[in-house]
Order: structure tokens, then sequence, then C-alpha cells
């Protein structure tokens, strides 16, 4: 999801510093009335109505990007479950299916 833009936090707070009352300001600009009171509360207490910052966290495949890579290039028609007993860690199936799509690896099908 993403956060609202710095200028429509500005207007959102403008409407509300006008004495617009909270619902109307939610119903105005398209938003809950939730989000309008915490951007409101944020402001009270940090001065700020900026966007909290996210952090991406690494995928738990990460550290087995190399040897998932290698497995699937000495055997290409391996399956899910044949690689996921081969790397012996606790990924799962999904896990697995996962990080192969964002590697860009196919399996070759078997004839």
């Amino acid at each position: 999801m993403v956060p609202y833009s710095k200028e429509f936090r500005r207007e959102v707070l403008a409407a509300c510093d006008a004495g617009e009352g909270t619902r109307g300001v939610a119903l105005r600009f398209g938003v809950s009335e939730s989000w309008v009171r915490r951007i409101k509360q944020e402001r009270r207490e940090t001065g700020k109505a900026a966007a909290k910052l996210t952090r991406r966290r690494t995928p738990k495949w990460a550290p087995y990007r190399d040897q998932i890579e290698q497995l699937v290039a000495a055997q290409p028609d391996l399956t899910l479950k044949e690689l996921q007993t081969a790397l012996a860690a606790t990924l799962s199936v999904t896990t697995l299916c996962v990080a192969l799509r964002k590697l860009k690896l196919t399996f070759k099908k078997k004839s």
C-alpha cells in the first residue's frame, strides 16, 4: 500500500485546522476517519505529518539463493519437495516457489 503524499496530508490537515470535523474531512477526501484522527494525533505528538518510513525485510530464502540456483542448474527437473529436502532448511514449499519466481528459474518439464 502506497502512503499518501505530503501535499495530500497537508490539505487534509488544513481542512481540519479550518474547523471542519473529522467525519466531514474523511468524506471530502475519501479517506477513513481513523486515518484522519491518526494523522492529527501524529502531528500533535511529533509536530510532523510525514509518512513513516518502512523497511523491507529480506526474504527467508535469501541466504539460500546461491544454493537454490546451483541445485536447479544441476538438476532442472527437481520438484519443489525435492528441492526442500536437498536444502535441508526450514523453508516451506510455498516459500521455495516464491523464491524460484523471484529468481526467474523454471523447472524443466519431464517428457
